[in-house]
């Protein structure tokens, strides 16, 4: 029987434990589809009133979206994404490709164009060298690596 520690050190773990369910992301979406208002984007996720209310108070806590009211009476806000927000939206934007390409290949349900005229394909690539990120993962340092058990 393996001894029993504590669970692996993991910014994966912090960000799936601030945004990582299902509606927390689809409000990113939206966002980032240009979709600001409420009753918007209940209309396109389905989701109901009192989980949307919820997820976006969590979002506006950690610094993922910001409010800005629109109305004093009744008070209505609209939602845009922070620059951590934007930056979520990258991870979507390969979490799209990874479905379309994995889940959808005959025919994805949304596709993106970039400002340049082409199908948008979003890839991971290392800032230094330009290769792709996951083909030359080389070593990993910090408190989250684990001594192997052989």
């Amino acid at each position: 029987m393996p001894k029993s520690r504590a669970p692996r050190e993991c910014s994966i773990a912090d960000a799936l434990e601030m945004v990582g369910e299902r509606w927390s992301l689809l409000v990113v979406r939206e966002l980032m589809h240009g979709v600001h208002r409420f009753d918007q984007i209940i209309r396109n996720t389905g989701m109901s009133r009192d989980i949307l209310a919820t997820r976006l108070r969590k979002l506006e806590t950690v610094g993922v979206i910001k409010g800005e009211r629109y109305s004093e009476r009744p008070q209505r806000c609209e939602y845009h994404l922070t620059p951590a927000g934007s930056e979520l939206g990258d991870v979507l934007l390969t979490l799209m490709r990874w479905g379309d390409r994995h889940l959808n290949a005959d025919h994805p349900p949304v596709v993106l164009h970039h400002s340049c005229g082409e199908v948008l394909e979003p890839v991971v690539v290392c800032r230094h060298c330009q290769e792709p990120a996951r083909d030359h993962l080389h070593s990993a340092t910090g408190r989250g690596v684990l001594p192997r058990e052989d």
